[in-house]
């Protein structure tokens, strides 16, 4: 099952509202969500954004993907930031240990087999 962290469309018509929540990528828009993370309301001046940091933080480590609006979201409050900076430091390590390039392996040429010719097959009429 993949999760994805996404926006939940509430309020009225012409007037939205909307909640973050983490819902199997399956289900629709509105549909059923597994956990709500926080709200955003676009009407407000400023835009109004809360979201539990401990909640995004635990999606974001087990693997849910974030969609675009969500991402952008998350780093107006700074959760991206937190989420980057709290990777394993294994993962780092790793990638600044690359592996040292090989020396590259001798080619051993093999002779290869001799081309075989199909068979020519005739027609009645050419056989004339």
């Amino acid at each position: 099952m993949a999760v994805k962290l996404r926006l939940k469309r509430m309020g009225a018509k012409k007037k939205p509202f909307y909640r973050i929540v983490a819902a199997d990528e399956r289900s629709p828009r509105d549909g059923r969500s597994i956990e709500a993370i926080g709200t955003y309301n676009p009407l407000t001046d400023p835009v109004e954004i809360k979201i539990d940091q401990e909640l995004a933080l635990k999606w974001l480590n087990q693997g849910a993907k974030p969609t675009d609006t969500v991402r952008d979201l998350l780093s107006r409050v700074g959760i991206m930031k937190t989420y980057h900076e709290s990777k394993p430091a294994k993962k780092k390590a790793e990638k600044k240990q690359a592996p040292a390039k090989k020396a590259p392996a001798k080619k051993t040429t093999t002779k290869a087999a001799p081309k075989t010719t199909a068979k020519k097959t005739t027609t009645k009429k050419e056989s004339k």
